[in-house]
């Protein structure tokens, strides 16, 4: 037992340790060769083989190094295989570099800069492609996840999470590597993609599980990286609070058996102290430079739920302070939907429920109005209308912890006047 733990804990170093190293990887052999889409398969041949050596050979001196030389030769032995022998020999002379099967020394003198991680980025959210090819392609190329990862958190068949990359990658061949023109523009699609991975790690839009910590995992594990290429970008460190302190609830979200507990339920002590306190420093500490976005503004939010002692101490007032801040900027639906929340518990549920009447036409897919809609309504004392919307909501909902919380709530209503 003590051997197969020693196991266990290798082999779990060894996912960490390929994680960090896959990017960089990744964009020293595309910048060398070229060829993304071989190149990111050449890296997934490498990332598998090491993960069958190091727990049992050891990891090498010079993990890095070892990755690249792994995936250099599987690239140029793939270039070779598709072409004739005069035009194989021709190609491979050309492409391959001098230094490309040694590995270089330990130490960051050589060693492929981390910007490369930040320039995949740029390069997986091209804006030819969708968010949701946006997303599968960063996890893939930037995360190290393998292609059955992916479509097991998305609960999708592999074959077709396969499709969706294959597309991404031939969408975005031939672009060249290095940060694009412009690329201050592009940020806000890289901040956005990550915050999608977190949201659906966080909040599963379908399935048994209400999370999926793996993907939360890996967004803020990007969203660190990121940080830490850009520390001085207050919304990147925005990003990073609101993440850390969205997930520091996480432990106390569900209960014994995987249902879901609401906010004012949750028990305190379970939250990620450590989490919250690197949050407030970080978003405190980007507020103070007096450029807020709508990242910080979601940061401060959370901030002034996690420091609250119990839900009644809830500062309220500031958080419907901040969300008439963030409406100004951001004014979509779903911020809206969110301050009406605010506003109800400041003025009482029936002027949260004016705003949501006035939001209705332009929330019509989803469940969120009608959850909404029925917490409102069942504090406003009208519980048939509230268990009504609660049915309603729990139809349109794919996550069944949801379903079953929904419906629990308005099981509860059944028969009050």
């Amino acid at each position: 037992m003590r051997d197969q733990g020693r196991r266990v804990r290798r082999t779990t170093e060894t996912e960490d340790l390929l994680r960090l190293h896959a990017p960089q990887v990744l964009g020293a052999l595309v910048r060398r060769y070229g060829h993304f889409d071989a190149a990111e398969d050449a890296v997934q041949e490498a990332l598998l083989a090491a993960a069958g050596q190091w727990p049992e050979s050891g990891v090498p001196d010079n993990p890095r190094g070892w990755l690249i030389k792994v995936a250099s030769r599987r690239l140029t032995d793939a270039l070779r295989s598709e072409q004739a022998r005069r035009l194989r020999e021709e190609k491979a002379a050309a492409l391959t570099p001098r230094d490309a099967f040694t590995a270089p020394p330990p130490g960051p003198d050589r060693a492929p800069s981390e910007d490369d991680t930040l320039t995949l980025l740029f390069l997986c959210c091209h804006p030819d492609l969708p968010p949701p090819a946006q997303i599968a392609l960063t996890l893939r190329a930037v995360g190290g996840l393998t292609t059955a990862e992916i479509a097991r958190a998305h609960l999708v068949p592999e074959a077709t999470m396969a499709q969706r990359i294959s597309r991404a990658k031939q969408k975005v061949k031939g672009t060249r590597f290095g940060r694009p023109d412009h690329w201050e523009e592009r940020l806000p699609a890289v901040l956005h993609t990550l915050y999608l991975i977190f949201n659906e790690g966080y909040t599963a839009t379908s399935g048994a599980s209400l999370q999926r910590a793996e993907l939360a995992g890996e967004a803020i594990r990007l969203a660190r990286t990121v940080h830490r290429l850009l520390p001085g970008d207050c919304e990147v460190t925005g990003l990073l609070a609101l993440m850390l302190l969205t997930d520091a609830r996480r432990a106390a979200r569900t209960g014994p058996h995987g249902e879901l507990v609401p906010l004012d339920e949750q028990d305190r002590g379970l939250w990620d102290k450590a989490a919250i306190e690197e949050g407030v420093d970080l978003v405190t500490r980007a507020l103070s430079q007096r450029r807020p976005g709508p990242y910080q503004l979601r940061a401060a939010i959370a901030a002034v739920h996690d420091e609250a002692d119990s839900p009644d101490s809830t500062d309220w007032h500031e958080i419907l302070g901040l969300y008439d801040v963030l409406v100004h900027l951001v004014p979509s639906p779903v911020e809206r939907l969110n301050r009406a929340v605010a506003l109800a518990m400041v003025h009482g549920p029936k002027a949260g429920l004016a705003e949501l009447n006035a939001l209705a036409p332009e929330l019509t897919a989803g469940h969120r109005l009608d959850a909404v809609r029925a917490h409102l309504l069942e504090r406003a004392g009208d519980p048939e209308a509230a268990r009504a919307a609660y049915e309603s909501a729990a139809a349109k909902t794919l996550s069944l912890p949801e379903q079953r919380y929904l419906r629990a709530r308005a099981a509860r209503l059944q028969g009050i006047t």
